[in-house]
């Protein structure tokens, strides 16, 4: 039987995590996808949304909307605040506000900044909750009480069902880490984008990527087994350049002829460039005869906030070169969105 505890009494509410200086953008999203719910309010990397609309019935949104949410980390059902003069009192509160069963917890600190130790009261609210060690990143189908600490003498306690990759990570914060190795930080990017959207790159799969200098994201690609071609007119790092199944081609990417980019199963794109310049430079490419990709994994920069705003078009731009998109803001990027788009016919 499901003893998940429902939301607070007084009022339903969503609590949805984001980078900081997204909450803007969120609540665009929301608007557009979601329009049901309405925002009630915001600090710096959170966002609230009522559940029940003034005058009308309770609305329970989908379990799993966050692809369409794109700048939300992670979603959970807000029980509202606690305090306390220490950990001990904090900790009864806010089991108090739900007291389970639970099969693991999430904590995280709304401002990264915050000097607090989660992992200590981690460890006081899975002992406290009878919870025996459990890993940080939770089990698919598991349900989570979650804890966002807003300052050392406030927390927000709330719930989840883990079902996604990001819904399995506290915050939904990539847990995985810059290899040693790494040339570049579009390692770790392109890591968390293959664990976010479950991809399937497979050793012998062949891969090109636009802008690859100086190399992290072919490094990842290497590294798992793919042959990699790198297209930037500037110098990819030693490292990487003197692999075996890496080969650069040293020029701009509208320079290549579009035959050469035939039998290529991935297009990974992640230039420093406006992205209506990124966009044009991928329809080219995936518009031309013979091209046909299992998928793309595109980084959009955004110059300013509000350019997403444009995240329908390139979309549907995708949708209508014969692709199935979904877009995501990394957390281990930056003011930037990760489109990862499959093709529609195998």
């Amino acid at each position: 039987m499901d003893t998940t505890p429902s939301a607070a009494p007084s009022g339903r509410f969503l609590l949805v995590a984001c980078r900081g200086g997204a909450e803007a953008e969120l609540v665009r999203r929301q608007e557009a996808v979601l329009p049901q719910i309405r925002k009630a309010a915001w600090r710096r990397g959170v966002v609230t949304f009522r559940l029940d609309p003034p005058g009308g019935a309770a609305f329970d949104p989908p379990p799993d909307f966050w692809p369409d949410f794109v700048f939300a980390r992670t979603c959970i059902g807000s029980l509202g605040q606690v305090t306390g003069s220490d950990d001990a009192a904090r900790v009864a509160a806010a089991l108090a506000a739900a007291p389970g069963p639970w099969h693991n917890v999430h904590v995280w600190a709304r401002d990264p900044a915050l000097e607090v130790s989660v992992e200590t009261i981690r460890s006081r609210l899975l002992a406290a909750a009878g919870i025996p060690a459990a890993p940080p990143i939770a089990a698919p189908g598991d349900r989570v009480f979650d804890c966002v600490v807003d300052s050392p003498e406030r927390w927000w306690v709330g719930w989840h069902r883990a079902a996604t990759p990001p819904s399995r990570w506290p915050g939904g914060i990539y847990p995985g880490t810059l290899a040693p190795t790494a040339v570049s930080r579009a390692w770790l990017k392109l890591d968390e984008a293959i664990a976010t959207f479950e991809l399937q790159v497979e050793p012998g799969q062949r891969a090109v990527e636009l802008g690859a200098a100086p190399g992290g994201a072919c490094q990842r690609l290497l590294e798992a087994g793919l042959n990699v071609v790198g297209i930037d007119p500037a110098v990819v790092d030693p490292i990487v350049a003197a692999h075996p199944r890496f080969t650069q081609w040293r020029k701009r990417a509208r320079d290549v002829r579009l035959r050469e980019f035939r039998g290529f199963e991935w297009i990974v794109c992640d230039m420093n460039i406006d992205p209506v310049s990124t966009m044009e430079s991928l329809g080219r490419i995936l518009t031309a005869p013979g091209v046909t990709p299992r998928g793309v994994i595109a980084t959009l920069k955004l110059p300013e906030w509000s350019r997403a705003a444009a995240l329908p078009e390139w979309l549907e731009a995708f949708r209508a070169w014969g692709f199935r998109p979904r877009a995501r803001q990394l957390s281990t990027g930056g003011r930037e969105l990760c489109v990862v788009a499959r093709a529609s016919k195998p």
